[in-house]
């Protein structure tokens, strides 16, 4: 048996370009990770800075209470913004330098590590990386250190250092998922939990949860950051997913955040969650939903749909390979339908060079007057991990989150509603944690 302490640090994020929410969220990573740990006999401590208000000071000191044989942490909030996670890696080494050699061998997991693993190691100071999705890899991690075996060669999807040079075991890893237990969370994690994320416009009850339905994306957008995680699409056993929303209603929970990369329509799920006393928000594109299925979204408690439709002409949507069939007014039209049903949709734009401004501006306006919001266009981040960065320099080397944070900040002048106004250089957020 071994014993292991999973933590997600006490996020900050002044001065990042991070797209995501920062309000606290489930660290679904981590508490799949417990789950398979804890199967496999081993004793788990869980931890998490933003939901329960304690600082990266106070959590290595409980991890070092329970003297661990290994600590593993995540250089994103949670598996949900792992594809716009903040690019610099300031928040786990501050945590990990607290810790300072207290917690036996310490673990990154996250998307930092999974597609630029060499830079990982070298900026966060960790003795192993884990490249791809976590939970399995870090099972089969504690797995093989329990056992005494040596060398970690026969684990898949690590990087470490050894003998001067960097060993990488394998490519990103990506992990069966369908039949990933049923979470359980700490009642006081719950009853902290008050965001009800991507909801607006109706009345926030009870505490709010995210939940994972299926992973991955059948589509391969050019913005998109999947190359190395969260790719191939897969769908959880329904079974397990309602057992799991079970459990949280059961403990108060009235609206969850599904954080699938794009929740595809499912009748079977949805017409379970009809007679369930919960409420959800999703991520979808809304050119694959027929009317009639919208409807029962709506039905099912659906109030929130965040859907992705970026570009306003065709050309733009198929220089992003969008591999969208729909018009224009079409995707308006279905944005529309939607609304009936559903309190709160929106539809996500992406600021694209030659964006025809009264375009942009007239189609917001329909929608806005249809009671749909769509967003100011969003400025375009070229994640390492997306197939924009490999098409503008190729594979990601160590360099590859500098590069792609100075190309953003070149490029445009204003930057999203969503961010940070003032965004400071990689290298300046690092520079105060030693992340060099």
């Amino acid at each position: 048996m071994m014993r292991v302490a999973l933590v997600n640090p006490a996020w900050t994020f002044a001065h990042s370009i991070y797209f995501g929410c920062r309000e606290p969220h489930l660290p679904l990573e981590l508490g799949y990770c417990k789950a398979l740990l804890e199967r496999a006999g081993h004793d788990v401590l869980l931890l998490d800075g933003p939901l329960t208000g304690v600082s990266n000071g106070e959590l290595a000191d409980r991890v070092a209470g329970f003297a661990p044989g290994l600590t593993v942490v995540t250089t994103a909030p949670t598996y949900l913004f792992w594809r716009c996670a903040p690019p610099e890696m300031r928040i786990p080494r501050d945590f990990l330098l607290t810790l300072d050699g207290r917690g036996g061998r310490t673990v990154a997991v996250g998307p930092h590590g999974s597609t630029t693993p060499g830079a990982a190691l070298a900026k966060l100071g960790v003795d192993v990386v884990v490249r791809g999705e976590c939970e399995e890899i870090v099972k089969r991690l504690a797995d093989r250190l329990d056992s005494g075996q040596p060398g970690l060669d026969g684990v898949p999807a690590l990087a470490f250092r050894s003998g001067g040079g960097t060993v990488v075991t394998g490519g990103p890893h990506t992990g069966r998922f369908v039949d990933l237990p049923a979470l359980s969370w700490p009642a006081e994690w719950l009853e902290r939990h008050h965001h009800h994320h991507h909801r607006y416009g109706t009345e926030p009850l009870g505490a709010g949860a995210e939940v994972e339905a299926s992973r991955g994306c059948p589509y391969t957008c050019s913005f998109c950051a999947k190359i190395d995680f969260r790719d191939q699409y897969r769908r959880r056993d329904t079974a397990i997913v309602l057992e799991e929303i079970d459990r949280l209603t059961a403990v108060g929970v009235r609206y969850v955040y599904f954080i699938d990369e794009i929740f595809l329509p499912r009748r079977d799920l949805l017409e379970a969650l009809v007679e369930r006393p919960v409420e959800f928000g999703i991520q979808t594109r809304i050119d694959l939903w027929k009317p009639d299925l919208l409807d029962l979204l709506g039905a099912a408690g659906c109030v929130s749909i965040e859907a992705g439709v970026e570009s306003l002409t065709e050309e733009g949507r198929a220089a992003l390979d969008k591999n969208c069939r729909m018009s224009t007014d079409a995707l308006a039209d279905r944005l529309i339908h939607a609304r009936r049903s559903v309190p709160f949709v929106q539809a996500n734009l992406i600021a694209m060079a030659g964006d025809d401004a009264g375009l942009v501006a007239r189609w917001r306006e329909r929608l806005h007057g249809a009671g749909v919001w769509a967003n100011d266009p969003v400025p375009l981040y070229p994640y390492p991990a997306s197939p924009d960065y490999r098409r503008l320099w190729g594979e990601p080397d160590d360099r590859a989150w500098e590069r792609a944070h100075e190309h953003y900040l070149r490029q445009f002048a204003r930057l999203s509603d969503i961010q940070e106004e003032e965004p400071l250089p990689l290298h300046e957020l690092e520079a105060a944690c030693g992340c060099r």
